[in-house]
């Protein structure tokens, strides 16, 4: 396992551009919607890991949400598996709560799944396997 990214929940990609990109230099590789989970994603390689930039679809989707309660910042660490379905029966079996217990479609076409928060210690934590 490593971490694949760090999801970092803005109101406005363009305006988090200015640091990410314009002040630190990383360099936008993809942008896309996500509609099923209701944002906009920016990917920006750091090293052998990504930022992704988070920009919700409407005030009603999870990283809206997010936003109106906690603000901009850290939403999630993302860790790549290999196994994503192996990964989930695992931490089903350990009794960790999940919120996807089947994985969906993430950015980039990859498969996703989220641990809830109050098993990874107040951190949304995100599997994510590629193809």
């Amino acid at each position: 396992m490593n971490v694949d990214h760090i999801g970092i929940a803005t109101q406005r990609i363009d305006d988090s551009l200015a640091f990410w990109r314009d002040a630190l230099g990383l360099e936008v590789t993809a942008t896309e919607d996500v509609t099923e989970q209701g944002v906009r994603v920016a990917m920006l390689p750091l090293g052998d890991t990504r930022v992704e930039l988070l920009e919700p679809l409407s005030e009603d989707s999870p990283v809206g949400k997010f936003l109106q309660k906690r603000g901009p910042g850290v939403h999630h660490i993302a860790v790549r598996v290999a196994d994503i379905c192996a990964t989930l029966a695992r931490l089903k079996e350990n009794g960790t709560r999940l919120i996807d217990e089947t994985p969906r479609r993430g950015a980039g076409g990859c498969l996703v799944a989220f641990v809830h928060p109050t098993s990874a210690n107040g951190v949304l934590l995100e599997l994510v396997q590629h193809d």
